[in-house]
């Protein structure tokens, strides 16, 4: 598999899942620095979803400068340590300052 790669939106497989966790085959942010990533065997990311959401950021902050194929959100409160074996192809990446905002936002949910 090629490297992953901080600010990259991947597919994901997320299930198993329990409760209100999000689920399923569906893209997300690859959050962890890239050595984290290609030494650990695993990656810190937060689902994205295509659903308009009501909740604003911090705990949803819409992706405005990568070309997605649908208009899409990412969910900030839903972050998880993933397998690099569940991570899948590449579809986007963020740029630095989008990567900061959604940091920002853990910062402020978490109280950073």
């Amino acid at each position: 598999m090629a490297k992953i790669l901080r600010g990259e939106i991947r597919w994901a497989n997320l299930n198993p899942t329990i409760g209100r966790e999000q689920s399923g085959e569906r893209p997300v942010l690859i959050l962890s620095h890239n050595v984290f990533n290609e030494r650990s065997g695993t990656v810190i990311a937060m689902a994205l979803t295509s659903q308009e959401q009501r909740a604003g950021f911090p705990l949803t902050y819409e992706i405005l400068k990568a070309e997605l194929p649908k208009r899409s959100w990412i969910k900030i409160s839903q972050i998880r340590t993933l397998s690099t074996e569940r991570i899948g192809k590449k579809m986007g990446i963020l740029d630095p300052e989008e990567i900061a905002q959604v940091i920002d936002g853990l910062n402020e949910i978490i109280g950073g």
